[in-house]
This record gives structure tokens, sequence and C-alpha cells, in this order.
């Protein structure tokens, strides 16, 4: 059953095309996790916020994916970082045009 997981912590930046520049190495790692679909980087400078959305294959991989990132965003001196897993209702989210694959 896929599943999503929502990440978010406090990020002081940077953002838009400095943070795709600094975060090419961690997005390419990402690809190789057990179970990671897909990700959408979130970024919000006025809040001093960022994140993903990720879709995974299973909620046991999501889970695993987000202690690991909890650890390392947290070595890297990231006070708190806020991970849920939600379900996906396929049927419901096909209608508005999501799309999901497998890998």
């Amino acid at each position: 059953m896929q599943v999503i997981l929502q990440v978010d912590f406090p990020y002081q930046g940077p953002w838009g095309d400095e943070m795709a520049s600094a975060m090419e190495e961690l997005a390419g790692s990402i690809n190789q996790e057990p179970g990671f679909i897909w990700k959408i980087w979130t970024e919000n400078p006025s809040t001093q916020k960022a994140g993903g959305i990720y879709l995974f294959a299973s909620p046991q991989q999501a889970q695993a994916y987000l202690e690991k990132h909890s650890a390392r965003l947290k070595s890297f001196g990231v006070p708190e970082v806020r991970g849920e897993i939600f379900a996906v209702n396929n049927a419901l989210s096909q209608l508005n045009q999501a799309q999901f694959i497998t890998k």
C-alpha cells in the first residue's frame, strides 16, 4: 500500500535555486532509498521551514526513511523534525489527476 510521508523542519535557507544547488547530491541519494517513488520539495522562507512530500511503496519503508532522515537533520543541528505518514486514497486522488507509479 503506497503512503505519503510529510516532513517539515526549521530551515534558515538557502532557498530556491541556491537550495537546489546545495541539495543536489542529497536529492540524488534519496532516489536510492528502499521503497522511494517520488518527492516534492517544499520551502517557505517567510516561516523559515522546509521539507517534503514523499510517496513510498509501504508504511514500513516510509517509517524507516523518516527515522534515517530525522537523524541526519538532527546531526546538522536541526532541533525538531516533524514527520507524519498518511494512507493514500488512490480512487479519490486519481479523480483529481494524481498519478501513481511503481518502481
